[in-house]
């Protein structure tokens, strides 16, 4: 049970009587009515339980926007019920006004809704269901309370996507939707046409040449279905936070770019996260919902406190494929984890396929590096100063492996990677 304010208030107008007659016996009598009262009304009070719940189907949402979930309401006792509902989810789900008043008639259904606007990335599960159900007389009421299972998934804000109307431009460049077809390494025939003046002697068809008495050319296009394998490092390194946002996120978001890229030039493009496990895959060659299922499938995906397994990440790359391919390792560039881990695994995979690291930097380390104004920034700047030799040099050590290493903060790293593969596209070097 659970009482109302109009009961502290019934108790409080005591007071009024005790003031006149100031005995123990007055206050005992007032007492009593209270109890009774609060008694009856409890009583009288309909049951929580002639109340079924059902909720709404699960939804998702991208982080940052507003969605909804509904809870049914069905009154199965022959008496009206009147309370107060309220529908419990967890902080991150960014819950509004999840208290309701519940009317509900005998025999009827009424839906309830509560605004959710996520805070984190990932699912969401809902909390259980409390009924408060007044008596009669508003003093106290029934409370129960039920689990009624919900969920929502927050995906991925997805940032970057803003700079992929002007990547496709200049991929429709290179692939000759939006421009005249090209010749040279990594490129594939097209087709026949005329010869005019200017072309490259060398593509001339000489057998198309003499089947139609004059000049023939050949045309050629980038290559496409090349493979992409992305990999997302969600080891302890991932998990340091970059402003607001864990570095993970900073990095799944130049992975969904450069998913959406590969996709949009027929390429076939596989992503992988994981540590010491594998714990989200995604595969597919249907460039209309690669992008959806990727952010789909790496919304709930979230760091852990462990050392990445560079060597069980890379046999997973190796058994996505034997064919050559651009591997794209999404990781931090912390010397310990690099040369320790990921640094002895590297020479196989450079010498199969091409490899490009990316890497998050922290902006606030850059800004550390520069303060001199008193005796603790200075020792901050120092501080600072040898975290960026550090990586410096662990970027040095990847290079001289034939390693690509792509180290930017989070809102420029997403547009580098989509341009360095523009870059390897153009010169025909995936």
């Amino acid at each position: 049970m659970a009482i109302t304010w109009r009961a502290v208030a019934l108790a409080l107008l005591g007071l009024a009587p005790v003031a006149v007659w100031p005995t123990g016996s007055t206050v005992r009598w007032w007492v009593l009515v209270v109890v009774v009262l609060v008694a009856l009304d409890v009583l009288l009070a309909p049951s929580p339980r002639v109340l079924r719940l059902s909720r709404g189907p699960s939804t998702q949402v991208r982080l940052g926007e507003e969605t909804s979930t509904s809870l049914w309401v069905t009154n199965t006792g022959d008496r009206g019920v009147r309370g107060l509902l309220r529908d419990a989810w967890p902080p991150s789900a960014g819950a509004v006004d999840a208290v309701h008043r519940l009317e509900v008639p005998p025999h009827e259904r009424v839906r309830v809704t509560t605004r959710l606007r996520p805070t984190r990335r990932g699912d969401r599960l809902a909390d259980r269901v409390t009924l408060r159900l007044h008596g009669p007389l508003g003093l106290a009421a029934r409370q129960r309370s039920v689990e009624v299972p919900g969920s929502f998934r927050a995906l991925h804000p997805f940032p970057s996507r803003r700079h992929l109307p002007s990547r496709l431009a200049v991929l429709r460049q290179l692939d000759g939707r939006a421009a005249v077809r090209t010749r040279g390494q990594g490129t594939e025939f097209d087709s026949l046409r005329d010869y005019v003046d200017g072309d490259d002697v060398r593509s001339i068809d000489w057998r198309a040449t003499a089947r139609r008495q004059h000049l023939v050319v050949r045309t050629w296009q980038p290559e496409q279905h090349r493979r992409v394998v992305i990999v997302l490092d969600t080891s302890r390194t991932s998990a340091g936070r970059i402003g607001d946002a864990p570095r993970l996120d900073a990095a799944m978001d130049a992975a969904l770019l450069l998913t959406a890229l590969a996709g949009h030039a027929r390429d076939r493009v596989q992503v992988l996260a994981g540590d010491r496990v594998v714990h989200a895959r995604v595969s597919g060659t249907d460039r209309a919902r690669l992008l959806h299922d990727t952010i789909s499938t790496l919304a709930p995906v979230e760091a852990r406190l462990v050392e990445a397994d560079w060597s069980a990440l890379a046999t997973e790359v190796v058994r996505l494929g034997t064919h050559r391919a651009l591997v794209v390792l999404l990781t931090a560039l912390e010397s310990s984890a690099v040369e320790e881990g990921l640094l002895p695994v590297l020479p196989p995979l450079v010498a199969h396929h091409r490899v490009v690291i990316a890497s998050v930097t922290d902006p606030a380390v850059e800004a550390m590096r520069t303060e001199r104004g008193s005796t603790g920034a200075v020792y901050d700047a120092a501080a600072a100063e040898r975290t960026l030799s550090l990586r410096r040099r662990t970027a040095t050590a990847l290079e001289q492996l034939g390693v690509d290493v792509l180290d930017a903060t989070p809102e420029v790293l997403p547009v580098r990677l989509a341009d360095h593969y523009l870059m390897l596209k153009r010169q025909g070097l995936l």
